[in-house]
């Protein structure tokens, strides 16, 4: 709260916005502006959806400070940004963003809404920092549609790769420490991104297709063609980092592709990965402004499961994919604050760098735990859960009223 308090002028919103991420860091059932102002002994949910909603304050200045809190504490010359998106399933067509399409959450088509995020990793921590809600073109085409869901006349259609690079590019600008990027295969197929990053001078190991193509001395050639026609002494077994299980080794191969040069410099390369069971491969271009060891981009490549990582942590425990709110302004403020929430937990694990023996280095997740547990939790009072059954209670029975007066209207 010192790092976002001066983004709220009154004490009434800046209490609030305590409250708000104290909910998000509890271990309620279901996260919405209802049982967080619950849990925050509110008398009723109208305070919390006037934050989310209706008060002054400015959502991307609060980002701004989280980066700089993110670089204060996590800060690391070789850190690595990391670019991907994700799905959250939806009903309906209001909520703003929503139609059917692909999210790879689902696997498949699904009526969904997506957003890019922004994630920071570095040896200290990880936690994501920025977020762009991806409008498809059947919103950014229709006015009515955008007006209704208070969508800003400045944000026009953008791709996801062109997502992804304004989001670097102001991380960049606003000084987190960083030198490398890496992405999925959405964002290496893009050649506007690849080229936008040489022009900052950051490597990148970003995925690209089997079919993806790359100039050698014997002409533009396919990745998988390239990957069979490699010799056995050409492959190395190298662990991609640390799992729970072990160490996630597979057999990598990296090329050298001079003839991929261009006015940035630099050095490029092809790095393919090899699944030790299945022999699958899969496909990488790099690039970085000096040679580097294969270990380095693999160490690289290894850093872009740590997003999935905090995907997982800020939808199972901090409620990312459980807002309730279909405009612009309200959605960028619930995932600000959870941004916000999950990035307080990363940098407080990261104050803790031993552990007794026997016990693994505190998680996330058991941070979490512990704080609402220590912290949060003794302040509460026996009266605020009496006064909120009283609460859902009367809104109940004003609903019925409601209900049985309108069927009377048309039933017999």
């Amino acid at each position: 709260m010192d790092v976002v308090a001066s983004r709220f002028y009154r004490p009434e919103p800046r209490r609030r916005v305590r409250d708000f991420v104290a909910g998000l860091l509890a271990p309620l059932p279901a996260k919405n502006c209802w049982t967080i102002a619950e849990h925050a002994g509110d008398v009723g949910p109208g305070g919390m959806q006037d934050l989310i909603s209706r008060s002054s304050w400015d959502d991307v200045a609060v980002r701004a400070d989280v980066r700089d809190f993110v670089a204060a504490n996590l800060g690391h010359p070789d850190g690595v940004l990391l670019v991907d998106e994700t799905g959250d399933l939806k009903k309906g067509t209001h909520t703003v963003g929503v139609q059917r399409q692909y999210s790879g959450t689902a696997g498949k088509i699904e009526n969904c809404q997506l957003a890019v995020h922004l994630s920071y990793a570095s040896p200290l921590g990880h936690t994501l920092v920025d977020v762009a809600l991806y409008l498809p073109k059947s919103w950014t085409e229709d006015p009515e549609r955008r007006a209704e869901a208070g969508v800003p006349d400045t944000v026009a259609f953008a791709t996801k790769p062109q997502l992804a690079r304004g989001l670097i590019e102001t991380a960049v600008a606003g000084g987190l420490p960083c030198r490398w990027v890496a992405g999925d295969e959405a964002y290496g197929g893009d050649p506007q991104l690849a080229a936008a990053l040489r022009g900052h001078q950051l490597g990148y190991v970003l995925a690209v297709a089997c079919s993806h193509r790359v100039p050698t001395g014997l002409g533009i050639q396919r990745a998988d063609q390239i990957a069979a026609g490699l010799p056995k002494r050409a492959w190395q077994r190298i662990s991609a980092g640390a799992g729970a299980k072990g160490h996630r080794y597979y057999d990598w191969a990296f090329i050298a592709l001079p003839r991929a040069a261009d006015q940035h410099q630099g050095n490029h390369w092809l790095l393919i990965r090899r699944n030790r069971t299945t022999g699958e491969w899969a496909f990488y271009r790099c690039w970085s402004p000096d040679l580097v060891p294969l270990q380095h981009l693999v160490a690289v490549a290894g850093k872009r499961w740590s997003i999935e990582e905090s995907f997982q942590a800020t939808k199972t425990g901090l409620g990312l994919d459980q807002h309730q709110h279909r405009r612009w302004k309200a959605w960028h403020r619930w995932t600000t604050l959870v941004i916000a929430a999950h990035a307080f937990l990363a940098a407080a694990r990261a104050t803790s760098t031993t552990s007794p023996d026997g016990l693994i280095a505190i998680t996330v997740n058991e941070l979490r735990r512990l704080f609402h547990a220590l912290v949060i939790e003794p302040a509460r009072r026996i009266a605020d859960v009496i006064a909120w059954s009283i609460y859902r209670r009367r809104h109940q029975g004003q609903a019925k009223i409601s209900h049985y007066a309108r069927q009377a209207l048309t039933e017999p």
